[in-house]
């Protein structure tokens, strides 16, 4: 029967050691988690997982005098992307425990964050003990003061913090300078609430997502970098369309009919980034990858189709709101839903044919290629 090894494993789930000390992780034993605190430590002495790393060691010698099988480790995640960061601690802990055949865990952070990361560290190996490492301070004003200065000088914290903040000031400081301070007031809430709205959903870790594609679709040389770019623009204007068209038929009648007005202006713009970037997506999976293609022939059908219904809607509800000096009237705005109603429908149900039909196609060549294989 195999001897039972633990390894004591310590979290670094926004990669401290790898954005500070230029320590690339995973670090495996004790001499190399020694070098790695002292690394951070000479970078940055006030850094909270020097400690963890110290008492990752610490636990390791202890266990290592009971005479126990035991291995020690620092796995990190990314500074910036803690979506990307939580993968690479899933590949790395793979790697350590194929390493050192450890069958338990004893996991060791600095903070509620990094507890994040146990659902992972558990799907993989039992998970016996949690030690969290708290730094003990005096608690006061000057302190408070200092940490909250540590914090806003992380790229981290400031782009979450400073960036939508400055944003918010710079657009209501605009929007006053034009002569609407009404508009300006909702300009500024609705970029808040669009931010916080967008953090609460976790739709910032979509647009992450978005732009790691963009980078590697640039590294790669394909043609959705183009595509993206130009959507990208494309969205740019229809925002601003969409905002002058706000403040254009702005209304009393509440936030719904001021969100209106915005799709009024803007969704033509969208709808058109959107095929933009949809047929970038489709021209490099024709290229690259062809047996692929009836995974994304039917997104452009679907973007035309949301964005002719949006509109249909926008516009027959602000017709029919008296909004002064808005171009459309309540009997043109019922064909407009009418027709964009049917129009999306019809380009909705003809994206699934296709995607249909590709589907089929594909399964009836299957058997033929098997037979010639054969």
């Amino acid at each position: 029967m195999a001897k039972e090894r633990t390894l004591v494993l310590c979290i670094d789930r926004d990669d401290d050691l790898g954005f500070k000390a230029r320590v690339e992780g995973p670090v495996v034993g004790r001499e190399a988690c020694l070098h790695a605190a002292t690394s951070l430590g000479l970078v940055d002495s006030e850094d909270s997982d020097i400690n963890a790393i110290f008492e990752t060691i610490k636990i390791y010698d202890e266990l290592v005098e009971r005479g126990e099988e035991v291995a020690v480790a620092v796995i990190c995640g990314n500074h910036m992307n803690l979506l990307d960061g939580d993968r690479r601690i899933a590949s790395s802990l793979d790697e350590i425990l194929t390493a050192t055949n450890a069958t338990s865990c004893i996991l060791v952070t600095d903070g509620a964050e990094d507890e994040y990361v146990l659902p992972i560290i558990q799907s993989r190996v039992p998970v016996s003990s949690v030690r969290r490492v708290v730094v003990n301070q005096m608690p006061n004003l000057e302190g408070t003061y200092y940490i909250l200065k540590r914090l806003l000088d992380d790229p981290k914290v400031s782009k979450l913090v400073l960036v939508p903040l400055g944003l918010a000031m710079l657009l209501y400081a605009v929007g006053y300078l034009l002569g609407y301070p009404e508009g300006a007031t909702i300009v500024v809430v609705g970029v808040v609430g669009t931010y916080l709205l967008f953090k609460g959903m976790g739709i910032d870790e979509v647009f992450g997502y978005l732009i790691n594609s963009l980078r590697a679709s640039l590294h790669g040389g394909r043609f959705t970098f183009v595509s993206y770019i130009a959507a990208i623009l494309l969205s740019i204007v229809g925002v601003i369309l969409g905002l002058t068209s706000l403040l254009e038929y702005y209304t009393s009648l509440g936030v719904f009919f001021q969100i209106l007005a915005f799709i009024y202006g803007a969704i033509v713009w969208l709808t058109v980034a959107g095929l933009v970037a949809s047929v970038g997506k489709i021209i490099d999976v024709f290229l690259n990858e062809r047996e692929a293609i009836r995974r994304v022939v039917a997104l452009p059908f679907f973007v035309l189709a949301i964005g002719a219904i949006a509109y249909g809607a926008s516009t027959y509800i602000l017709s029919i709101s008296e909004i002064t000096g808005f171009p459309i009237t309540g009997d043109l705005g019922v064909r407009y839903i009418i027709f964009a109603t049917l129009g999306g429908l019809f380009c909705a149900f003809f994206g699934v044919y296709l995607q249909s039909l590709l589907s089929r196609l594909r399964d009836e060549r299957e058997p033929v290629l098997l037979k010639r294989g054969a």
